[in-house]
């Protein structure tokens, strides 16, 4: 009975370690994630990446924007056209490749990496106000504005472990161009011709339009603006690895 339970106590150790060898050795070259910095204004972007070899990866993602948010545009105060706060809501969608400087451990991708990205945001907006035209008449305009942004760039992160699982991801600088357009759709009584390039020369101050170096060109025929200029992407994630 003695030598039957030592060689039970055995076999049942030898299994443990292989067990354990095994749990250490699994490949996990997957990971979900979700964007912190996005949250501030309503954003809710959820990404998931999958490594292939053993220093490159694929990146999809995709969220909503609400209208809620801390952020706020401020909205347009000029001499002849005033208006409340921007807000906007719509939706965000990314592809991404990555390069690793390091070699993956047991599948799972961490450290210093490159990388290209792609990004198209589709959002609508409100815009509403006062317009006071050269000889002082004033007139309630109304419109329903389309934003539809498409960036291509490059980025430089680093990938932070925190445990076996869990990880933060820093999106340190993400550089590139992207193609702007803008719609208008008049909800509003008829509006002088003059309305429209007041409109452009006005929300290109506004804001983030000011930072881009934003080109307006709207008039009464074509309420369509599309123009190409600097685009930025940064981002933290908290990542968990699977």
């Amino acid at each position: 009975m003695k030598k039957i339970l030592l060689l039970l106590a055995v076999l049942f150790a030898q299994f443990s370690f292989a067990q354990e060898d095994t749990d250490v050795t699994k490949k996990r070259a997957n990971e979900i994630g979700i964007e912190f910095l996005g949250l501030i204004d309503g954003q809710t972007l959820l990404t998931y990446e999958r490594s292939f070899g053993r220093k490159f990866t694929g990146l999809i993602g995709g969220g909503t924007k609400s209208e809620e948010g801390l952020l706020n545009i401020s909205g347009i105060d000029g001499p002849t056209i005033k208006t409340g706060g921007l807000s906007y809501s719509g939706y965000k969608l990314l592809l991404e490749g990555r390069y690793y400087l390091k070699d993956h451990v047991n599948g799972r991708a961490t450290g210093f990496y490159l990388g290209l990205y792609t990004k198209f945001s589709s959002f609508s907006s409100d815009l509403t106000g006062l317009y006071t035209n050269s000889e002082g008449e004033d007139f309630n305009f109304n419109f329903d504005a389309g934003i539809d942004v498409l960036s291509i760039g490059f980025m430089v992160g680093y990938k932070l472990p925190l445990s076996k699982r869990f990880a933060l991801d820093f999106l340190i600088a993400g550089p590139g161009t992207g193609n702007y357009s803008f719609n208008l759709k008049n909800n509003s009584d008829d509006l002088p011709d003059e309305f429209f390039e007041d409109l452009s020369d006005a929300l290109e101050s506004v804001g983030i339009f000011d930072i881009i170096d934003s080109d307006f060109e709207f008039n009464r025929n074509n309420r369509k603006s599309v123009f190409n200029t600097v685009s930025f992407r940064y981002a933290l994630s908290l990542k968990y690895n699977f």
